[in-house]
């Protein structure tokens, strides 16, 4: 097979591929209102989930927060976000929270059969929640986990089950609705995501699922995950999520809270590849007790902005947190991505792996924070940052910060940008390949620590997206 007929095989196959992530169906909503974030709309979502008081009191106090603090002036920019064209709720024509597929519109379940959801849950899952637009359509846990005490809801339904355990730890310790601007906003319309609650010692070895799906053009998405590892239990939490491209902007601000207790141990997962017109602008956070092990693995790929930086804070003795992200920008992206590590107790440990590619003009920044607190002795911590050029016109950036008050720890820190060198490409090729297929075997090496650590098929879905980014990167 010739260059041109192997290159033309490839455009196809990613036509076909991206088909999955960027199709769109007919718009079909029970409920959705007007675009812009106002007193009424919150007030709207409460009542429509039959949310106790608490849960409105806090809505409204978020919203008052977010009134009060500025956009960031630090980052990308994010002129091109108009908050009053975006449309905050969108309940879909659909059942809450089915149990079986056969009850999700045909429509919306062959979304998600496109996207390999159903599949994944019948080979390798306990559990799978799917989320279209505002609401959850399909959520289930497998028998042999319920019958260890295992809870795992759409959050929506967490509130309503589980009010103590939800209301001791939603946006009080992890994630406080001041922490910045679109941290107050989520707090104020969130609406689906996940409940996971781990019993202590029980140790789920099988992956637990959500996947997050946008359909509507100029839509929000505001999913709320709150993760709790009790005493000496283990956990493995998978999020994927995406959305078709249109020419009016999106915007996602979800929120991840994760409690590892002590002794306990959770990998956090996502390959997240929205549309690039969305704004993507998450918050993340884990609390780790004493000997508790926080993971977190991310692939970031899509959105025409992202800022997410996933924080743990190391406040027992022995905690550990370890970060491996990969993002990858392509032209018109802006990808602000890194981790945040706090070590607030003795003998904690953290590590941070963050690797970036950009291509086509894209635009990569590491930007991160390792923090150890006075009399968090004996800590250790290790920064590196790679990033990988593609071309001449891409750009990589790099903003560690380091606040260190302590002198008993062990820190260290590495970062490098290269460009993809001419004569690996020359070796590749005397070795029987061509450009391109050189290019993505060195572009697959640079990634390898990422995609082992990811689930069989996020790791496939990872490498398939940088495939595709990859095209038309020669010349």
């Amino acid at each position: 097979m010739t260059d041109s007929q192997i290159l033309e095989k490839q455009k196809l196959a990613t036509k076909i591929n991206r088909e999955r992530f960027d199709h769109a169906n007919e718009e079909r909503h029970r409920l959705k209102p007007d675009p812009g974030l106002r007193e009424e709309v919150v007030r709207l979502i409460s009542s429509e989930k039959n949310e106790p008081d608490w849960m409105l009191e806090h809505r409204l106090k978020c919203l008052n927060i977010f009134e009060k603090i500025p956009m960031p002036s630090w980052g990308p920019n994010l002129d091109k976000l108009d908050l009053n064209k975006i449309h905050f709720y969108m309940s879909p024509d659909a059942e809450r929270n089915s149990k079986t597929w056969d009850d999700v519109p045909e429509d919306i379940k062959n979304t998600f059969e496109k996207l390999g959801i159903p599949e994944a849950e019948q080979k390798s899952l306990a559990g799978v929640g799917a989320q279209y637009e505002s609401d959850v359509v399909y959520h289930n846990l497998k028998k042999e986990w319920e019958t260890q005490g295992v809870v795992f809801l759409d959050m929506d339904v967490g509130v309503q089950e589980y009010p103590e355990l939800v209301k001791k730890h939603f946006m009080t310790k992890c994630i406080p609705p001041s922490l910045h601007k679109f941290a107050a906003l989520h707090g104020a319309v969130w609406s689906g995501g996940t409940f996971l609650y781990i019993p202590e010692g029980v140790k789920v070895d099988m992956p637990l699922q959500a996947y997050f799906r946008m359909n509507s053009e100029a839509g929000g998405q505001f999913e709320h995950t709150l993760l709790i590892a009790d005493k000496n239990s283990e956990f493995h939490y998978i999020e994927g999520c995406s959305a078709p491209k249109y020419d009016a902007y999106s915007l996602h601000a979800g929120g991840v809270e994760i409690f590892i207790n002590e002794g306990a141990k959770g990998r956090y997962s996502s390959v997240e590849n929205w549309s690039k017109t969305t704004f993507n602008l998450n918050t993340k956070r884990g609390l780790v007790e004493k000997n508790g092990t926080l993971e977190w693995v991310n692939g970031n790929m899509g959105s025409c902005v992202t800022m997410l930086y996933p924080s743990s804070l190391l406040i027992g003795r022995g905690a550990r947190s370890d970060y491996l992200g990969i993002a990858f920008a392509s032209g018109d992206q802006n990808q602000d991505t890194g981790s945040k590590m706090y070590h607030l107790a003795p003998n904690t440990s953290s590590t941070i792996t963050a690797k970036s590619i950009s291509k086509g003009g894209g635009v990569t920044s590491y930007r991160g924070y390792l923090g150890i607190s006075k009399g968090a002795v004996d800590s250790k911590a290790s920064v590196q940052c790679d990033a990988l050029l593609v071309d001449d016109i891409s750009v990589s950036n790099t903003y560690p910060y380091m606040k260190i008050n302590e002198d008993a720890v062990d820190v260290a820190h590495e970062a490098s940008v290269g460009k993809i060198s001419s004569d690996d490409i020359f070796y590749l090729m005397s070795r029987g390949l061509n450009e391109i297929e050189a290019k993505k075997m060195i572009v697959s090496g640079f990634i390898e620590p990422i995609v082992k650590e990811l689930p069989l098929e996020y790791a496939v879905e990872l490498n398939r997206l940088i495939e595709m980014e990859m095209e038309g990167s020669i010349g």
